[in-house]
């Protein structure tokens, strides 16, 4: 049976939850995310990610009201661009159940259906296999390698670079 998700609007009522879910994913999250820790860098992250150019989605559990992980669509360029850079981490216990891929899948049909995006691209780091086995699943093409791309943790990290385009995603049906 196909993991049951929907997509929430990060906000204050979720606060205590999301704090507690990263205390409890310390060990999952190592250098490849750093999510707020506190209420203050909540409230920060709630404000940042109300902007224009961010879409901010916590992704829960149907069956037990819980906060899976979190899907951001970060730096959205409409005009000529149309795209935008995703940022996504699961929590404990549900990282491995097929949840964060239910979750992406309905990030991804928002993506290219309202908000008419034409390319996707998550920037991963090569020793984060799990992620990677995620975006090729659902379609994405690794389009190169950047030597210390972005800076995690206070440290810069090599990361490859995987793309989707709505037409391959039209092409795959949505799957």
């Amino acid at each position: 049976m196909p993991a049951r998700v929907h997509l929430e609007r990060p906000s204050a009522d979720r606060r205590d939850e999301f704090l507690s879910a990263v205390v409890r994913s310390r060990g999952l999250h190592r250098h490849f995310a750093h999510p707020p820790k506190d209420r203050h860098a909540y409230a920060a992250w709630l404000r940042r990610i109300r902007r224009p150019s961010t879409e901010g989605h916590l992704v829960i559990d149907d069956a037990q009201d819980a906060l899976v992980g979190v899907i951001n669509i970060n730096e959205v360029v409409k005009g000529a661009f149309e795209s935008g850079y995703l940022g996504y981490y699961a929590f404990e216990p549900h990282a491995g159940r097929g949840l964060m891929h239910a979750g992406l899948r309905l990030v991804i049909a928002r993506a290219f259906g309202e908000l008419r995006l034409h390319r996707l691209e998550a920037n991963i780091q090569p020793e984060n296999v799990a992620s990677i086995a995620l975006v090729k699943r659902l379609g994405f093409s690794c389009e190169g390698f950047s030597p210390r791309y972005l800076k995690l943790g206070g440290r810069w990290r090599d990361h490859e670079r995987w793309a989707l385009l709505r037409e391959n995603w039209r092409g795959r049906g949505g799957r």
